[in-house]
């Protein structure tokens, strides 16, 4: 199969994406659990799984949204969890439901940039994104600035959407994404313009071996690509040597 090169030529989205995801905050984890029927859940654990294989001291969470994946790395492993978000609507979310879990302590939540992250090199045992890389203003940029931050022998973990391979699940993926999402969306959050991003971004992601490329070329060693539920979604893994 040929691989597609990746192209950005959205200068803008890095604002876009802060002004709508702090717009649909307060109802962000309600749409997302019930849009994806709770199956993002697992996707989640398995995920962490991989994250937690090598015992990471220190995880950062990157575009960690409302902070569903930064709390259960801080319940399944045994690490100090550091996550960032560019939205700070989404952060006070997060602090929230971190305080609830008591989980405070365990979680260092900052607002900051993916492409740009105020830490020093080699500071990470592990990386995790959870639905977040397609968001990056530059997928090649976020990429090296993780591997900047990884410690040598750390993993990035990359749990994304994508579109699957099979016609008739892709038929219903196109349809639910691109007509009932953005409606659903609507009644929900008001915001519809969000819910016709969504189904863009995952449209314009270049999942699969391309994003396995876009790793490589980064400099990330040991890639691997596990599909989850016939292609809706995959696990991207990569080390830094």
């Amino acid at each position: 199969m040929e691989v597609k090169p990746y192209e950005n030529s959205d200068k803008s989205k890095r604002k876009q994406v802060e002004e709508m995801f702090d717009d649909i905050a307060p109802k962000y984890d309600f749409l997302n659990h019930t849009l994806t029927m709770g199956i993002d859940r697992i996707w989640r654990r398995k995920a962490i799984r991989i994250a937690n294989e090598n015992k990471p001291q220190s995880i950062l969470d990157v575009a960690c949204g409302t902070g569903d994946f930064s709390i259960l790395e801080a319940k399944k492993t045994s690490a100090k969890v550091t996550a960032i978000d560019i939205s700070q609507g989404m952060l006070d979310i997060a602090v929230k439901k971190a305080e609830k879990e008591e989980l405070l302590n365990g979680i260092e939540f900052i607002k900051a940039d993916s492409l740009c992250m105020p830490f020093s090199d080699n500071t990470f045992d592990a990386v995790t994104v959870g639905f977040g890389v397609r968001n990056f203003a530059d997928i090649p940029k976020g990429l090296s600035e993780i591997l900047r931050v990884l410690k040598p022998g750390g993993r990035l973990v990359v749990l994304e959407l994508s579109e699957p391979p099979n016609p008739v699940v892709k038929a219903g993926y196109s349809f639910y994404f691109h007509k009932v999402l953005p409606w659903w969306g609507n009644v929900i959050s008001k915001n519809k313009a969000a819910y016709k991003y969504l189904p863009k971004s995952v449209d314009n992601f270049p999942y699969g071996e391309r994003f396995v490329t876009l790793m490589k070329e980064a400099g990330y060693k040991n890639t691997k690509l596990k599909w989850l539920t016939l292609g809706l979604c995959a696990i991207y893994t990569g080390e830094k040597m």
